[in-house]
């Protein structure tokens, strides 16, 4: 069994943050994401959770996008991470202030830029708490602009998102995932969403429009 299984977050950060970047680098998957220059047919906002590496981390936003790409197409869409410090205090606080309004500024400055894009603002953990904080943060028309939210493992579940849409948004929590039930301990149902991910994918393609067979 992994030694932060049954553990606080405070109490085993370090291992975390250690083990993932590890793991990162033997699987190589990017952990950091900024979208490319110019305007897709899908663009995805996502933070990362709790002292994960890069700005989308590794164990749920990189397989949510691989999915995401495999079924509109991988030059339709756009992977832009939220950098903030997804620090134990900020998840603690209810999510990183600094990073709460990153976020909402990225929402609002690629729906100017790129008005027609289907914008999918997502999260995971601490990443969760920030698409709360951030949607509060926005005015109602501009989360009327958003394709779909997608949240993994929300410390805030059950609190609806504001100005979102409830049928364009889906929260996974899995139900024996103690972060889910505001609690702070790490067990292995909180580091398994990878298994969602194609529920996910499916989701944000069929909200915007572009599942296969639409």
């Amino acid at each position: 069994m992994l030694p932060i299984i049954g553990q606080s977050i405070t109490a085993v950060s370090d291992v975390l943050t250690t083990a993932e970047s590890t793991l990162a680098t033997v699987l190589n998957v990017d952990t950091t994401e900024n979208a490319a220059a110019g305007c897709k047919d899908m663009t995805v906002i996502f933070a990362r959770g709790t002292t994960e590496p890069g700005n989308v981390g590794l164990v749920t936003g990189p397989p949510f996008f691989d999915l995401l790409s495999a079924m509109i197409g991988q030059n339709s869409i756009s992977v832009q991470g939220v950098d903030y410090s997804a620090s134990i205090e900020g998840f603690l606080e209810g999510g990183d202030a600094a990073g709460s309004q990153t976020m909402a500024s990225l929402i609002t400055s690629t729906l100017n830029s790129c008005p027609n894009t289907k914008l999918v603002m997502s999260g995971y953990s601490q990443g969760g708490q920030l698409v709360h904080n951030a949607a509060k943060l926005l005015p109602a028309s501009t989360m009327a602009q958003v394709s779909s939210v997608v949240i993994f493992g929300d410390p805030d579940f059950g609190e609806a998102v504001t100005g979102a849409d409830s049928s364009k948004t889906k929260v996974i929590c899995h139900s024996d995932d103690n972060i889910c039930q505001h609690g702070d301990l790490i067990l292995l149902a909180h580091l398994t969403y990878s298994e969602n991910a194609q529920e996910a994918a499916t989701f944000a393609a069929t909200a915007a429009g572009m599942a296969l067979g639409n």
